[in-house]
């Protein structure tokens, strides 16, 4: 009664059947009669499966490597992520310690700077004196924090060695002081 399945299905004749459809020629040197014995199968090595075949257990192995590989890539790139996010952290803060205490940005002002940054058009509250500063480069504009704050032109160039994409604004000296033909700042296109 506690016989297993494979005993079973041995008596029955479906495991022979099923191995012989596998077979369609049978292999050179083998019996073809019918009262012949079949041949007998080749012991198979512990632990592995009976009835799979090498193809089978190389591409067994191949999934596995090939997760493996995939895991392994993952890390890295989470790593590499994990990495450039702490590297920015590290120049927002150098950033904002240099900033601390050294913007120009004034609480009341007429004028009003405007410049391209990050594709669209930006602004900068300033008053006559800091326009013109800004328009001859001696004054440059930082973007931190989603402000836009005045600063030094010496200052800017610190901002520009830590981290260029915090730059918005630096006019060079010398370019006919910012300012187009029709008094329009160079770096807006209208």
């Amino acid at each position: 009664m506690a016989e297993s399945l494979r005993d079973q299905l041995l008596k029955s004749g479906i495991v022979k059947q099923v191995r012989d459809e596998k077979r369609p020629n049978p292999p050179k040197g083998a019996a073809s009669s019918k009262g012949s014995k079949p041949p007998h199968p080749k012991p198979h090595a512990a632990g592995k499966p009976q009835g799979t075949g090498q193809g089978e257990i190389d591409l067994a192995k191949a999934y596995a490597i090939r997760a493996q590989t995939e895991a392994n890539e993952r890390k890295r790139a989470e790593q590499a992520a994990a990495e450039e996010a702490r590297l920015r952290r590290e120049r927002k803060q150098k950033i904002q310690q240099l900033l601390t205490g050294k913007t120009l940005n004034k609480p009341d002002v007429d004028h009003v700077r405007h410049f391209e940054y990050g594709g669209k058009i930006r602004r900068v509250h300033v008053d006559a004196e800091q326009l013109a500063a800004i328009n001859a480069g001696e004054l440059g504009v930082v973007q931190q924090q989603g402000r836009y704050l005045l600063v030094t032109r010496e200052l800017a160039e610190q901002v520009r060695t830590i981290d260029p994409q915090q730059l918005a604004l630096l006019v060079e000296p010398g370019s006919a002081s910012g300012l187009g033909e029709d008094g329009v700042p160079d770096d807006l296109m209208w």
